[in-house]
């Protein structure tokens, strides 16, 4: 699942089209980069002055707003169990186990119901 949720964001699967979650400077490109910005440590991560559902990741440096992200995102780097895995796929060398891992975990859940392969 969490493999899912991350490609999804950076393909910019979003309600609505909102930018929330897509941590990326290439949407619609399958990448880790959901998972390398989630961690980026010049990254703050602060509660929106104008929606209480919406963070904001600031850059430390420049103060400037890189990202908006929901709770469902930043689950993903507060629970051990999530950072760990985020911490696989963001990693200098998790592109390739990332990708890999997406196309099995959608093949799985397209095929999920399909009582006419069996």
């Amino acid at each position: 699942m969490t493999v899912l949720v991350g490609g999804l964001r950076v393909l910019g699967a979003n309600y609505n089209g909102t930018a929330h979650g897509v941590f990326t400077q290439r949407p619609g490109q399958l990448t880790n980069d959901f998972f390398v910005n989630l961690l980026d440590m010049n990254t703050v991560w602060k509660a929106s002055g104008t929606d209480s559902e919406i963070y904001e990741g600031v850059e430390r440096k420049t103060g400037v707003t890189k990202w908006t992200a929901t709770r469902a995102d930043l689950v993903f780097g507060s629970h051990a169990e999530l950072r760990a895995i985020a911490e696989v796929y963001g990693s200098a060398d998790g592109q390739e186990k990332f990708v890999k891992d997406f196309v099995a975990a959608w093949d799985k859940v397209m095929n999920l119901g399909r009582f006419d392969l069996v």
